[in-house]
């Protein structure tokens, strides 16, 4: 026999191009209802099982590389952060040797866990869809042989049936050949064709009992491997997720450490660079600055310059006359009064004259502020006279295109320094840095001293409504921006 390859014979290769045409005739005819299909309810609700199992395998491999994409591109960037804080460091602060050593354990930290997830994790997940590959191709191959099996099952059914017609059949030729052949070889040629179909009929019944074994042996197997597999998909997941809960916890936890560490180090830095003053300049022309209203610190008097001083009102006599030389409060403060802001951390500055550095604790010092009459109580409590501001020569003009988005009655900005608890419902939760935009009181006579009626900026920018998002804040609590 012709060699058509390693292995390969024609031959075999007619063998199989004929087991093809047989299965592909064997479907048309079960499709067709012209043969009937052997059916296994419980096999084929095990290969729905099967699918099931490989369909949420397969998603959960893939959302776990996603996951340690992730956790890769966190470890990058906060391996990016820290060497931005080492650079930043300067060599004279102190805890610089604690920050690189703070960064070192964090790079480390971030390794060990992408490891131990694909370790833990990964490694399992592939082996664990590592054998649905060669049970599915199983499933198949048994999908063939069952084809196999009713084909060969039909084809001897029909030798059966079809005994009777084969005898019609072989008498015929005989009686054909009588005119033609001699009468002692009549009987030779009528056993021939008898011998003939048993033989082909023998041949029939040994193709059913050889499909028929395969395919019971592939079945038996199949229906033990695939109720096992599914039952163990419980405990990969519980092992899996347990696994990845576990080292989360743990990084977490180490991580934490490491933070707080990082945390006791810049303290300490902001300790050893805090100081209880700082110097004052007065700049007419910046707008933002000269219409500051001028604060209070927590327990002494404001901190003013000369500068500031020849551009407030002089305020009436009364309203410096309190014991321990402080500001009295006005009958607003006292129905509602703003809180105290934390204590600001002041740096001097060295190019300023000592004329310039306030001394807090001076007893004779008397703060000149200006204050507002009741009818004024819809603007903001402190008033500050100030220079307008110009751009190029030019007056600084452009607010009232600015004020195009703002929220009807818009005054002007104010950011906060501190953070601020609300402690009644209309009033506002700030975190240091929000930005509040000022507006009106609806009844000016509602206005305590001290307090500001606004709405965050963000709130603003995302819902454009007032009613829910206004309410009223310390003044003291905020700087003004624009």
């Amino acid at each position: 026999m012709a060699e058509m390859g390693k292995g390969v014979t024609a031959g075999k290769i007619a063998s199989n191009m004929q087991k093809k045409l047989t299965r592909a005739q064997e479907k048309v005819l079960q499709k067709l209802g012209k043969a009937d299909e052997t059916k296994d309810e419980q096999f084929e609700q095990c290969v729905q099982n099967f699918n099931k199992q490989l369909f949420e395998g397969s998603k959960l491999q893939k959302d776990l590389r996603t996951y340690l994409a992730a956790v890769k591109a966190m470890h990058e960037a906060s391996k990016k952060l820290t060497e931005c804080l080492q650079e930043v460091y300067e060599p004279d602060w102190p805890g610089r040797d604690d920050t690189n050593k703070i960064a070192e354990n964090s790079d480390l930290l971030w390794t060990d866990f992408h490891q131990k997830l694909v370790d833990q994790a990964l490694l399992t997940m592939d082996t664990y869809l590592g054998q649905f590959p060669d049970i599915k191709s199983r499933i198949a191959k048994r999908g063939r042989k069952l084809v196999d099996y009713d084909s060969a099952r039909h084809h001897y059914e029909s030798l059966q049936t079809a005994k009777k017609k084969d005898e019609t059949k072989i008498a015929k030729p005989v009686s054909l050949l009588e005119k033609a052949a001699p009468q002692w070889c009549q009987g030779k040629l009528q056993a021939h064709l008898v011998a003939q179909t048993n033989l082909l009929r023998n041949q029939a019944e040994e193709e059913l009992v050889k499909a028929q074994k395969v395919f019971e042996e592939m079945n038996i197997d199949l229906q033990e491997e695939l109720p096992s597999l599914w039952n163990s998909r419980v405990g990969f997941y519980v092992n899996t997720f347990q696994s990845i809960a576990g080292l989360e916890e743990n990084f977490h936890k180490e991580m934490s450490k490491l933070n707080q560490n990082m945390n006791d180090v810049l303290v300490n830095l902001d300790k050893v660079h805090a100081t209880s003053t700082y110097p004052v300049k007065a700049q007419p022309s910046d707008s933002t600055k000269a219409n500051k209203a001028p604060s209070s610190p927590p327990d002494g008097a404001p901190i003013t310059s000369p500068e500031t001083k020849a551009v407030n009102h002089e305020p009436e006599p009364s309203t410096l006359e309190a014991p321990g030389g402080g500001i009295p409060k006005s009958p607003s403060q006292l129905r509602k009064g703003p809180p105290v802001p934390p204590p600001p951390k002041l740096t001097p500055s060295k190019e300023m004259k000592q004329e310039n550095i306030i001394n807090l604790f001076d007893d004779n010092f008397v703060p000149e502020i200006s204050v507002t009459t009741p009818s004024q109580s819809s603007l903001p409590a402190v008033v500050v006279e100030t220079f307008p501001a110009t751009v190029n020569g030019t007056v600084e003009s452009g607010a009232s295109s600015e004020r195009a988005d703002m929220p009807p009655g818009f005054l002007f900005k104010v950011q906060a320094m501190h953070d601020y608890a609300a402690t009644d419902a209309d009033e506002l939760q700030l975190k240091a840095g929000d930005v509040v935009l000022v507006i009106p009181f609806d009844n000016p006579e509602e206005q305590d001293e001290g307090w500001l009626m606004g709405v965050k900026e963000s709130d603003w920018l995302q819902h454009k409504e007032l009613d829910q998002s206004r309410g009223v804040f310390p003044e003291n609590f905020t700087e003004r921006v624009q």
